[in-house]
């Protein structure tokens, strides 16, 4: 699936989906990754929704978001209480879908210029 939307504030736009690849820019990612609109986390260690570890989750927090996305691969699967928590206490929005959405969702809050971060896992 090809996305169409344009941000001239963002250095990093989601162009297409498919499962298992992405693609931002022109570079295409088999792997996990972590997009904001200024950074690009190229090789995100948890590989799969079971690797997440708090560590990971605090990666993510580190811009400062309105919100995370966790796209959590091809189905919703959501962290447990604790992980989700660490994003949460910080006045962080949360939210989780599989990675197709979080991918289309990313692309529209860029473009509404809002300081989002998706965290993107390729696999189950």
């Amino acid at each position: 699936m090809k996305f169409s939307i344009e941000d001239g504030d963002s250095n990093f736009i989601i162009r297409a989906y498919e499962q298992g690849r992405i693609v931002v820019n022109n570079e295409s990612f088999t792997r996990s990754f972590v997009v904001t609109q200024q950074t690009l986390i190229r090789d995100w260690s948890p590989q799969t929704f079971d690797d997440i570890q708090p560590e990971h989750v605090h990666q993510l927090t580190e811009s400062k978001p309105e919100i995370v996305l966790l796209g959590t691969g091809s189905q919703i699967q959501f962290p447990e209480l604790a992980l989700q928590a660490i994003i949460m206490e910080q006045g962080i929005g949360l939210e989780v879908m599989d990675t197709a959405a979080a991918c289309r969702t990313y692309n529209i809050l860029s473009a509404e210029g809002r300081n989002v971060t998706a965290a993107l896992i390729m696999m189950k």
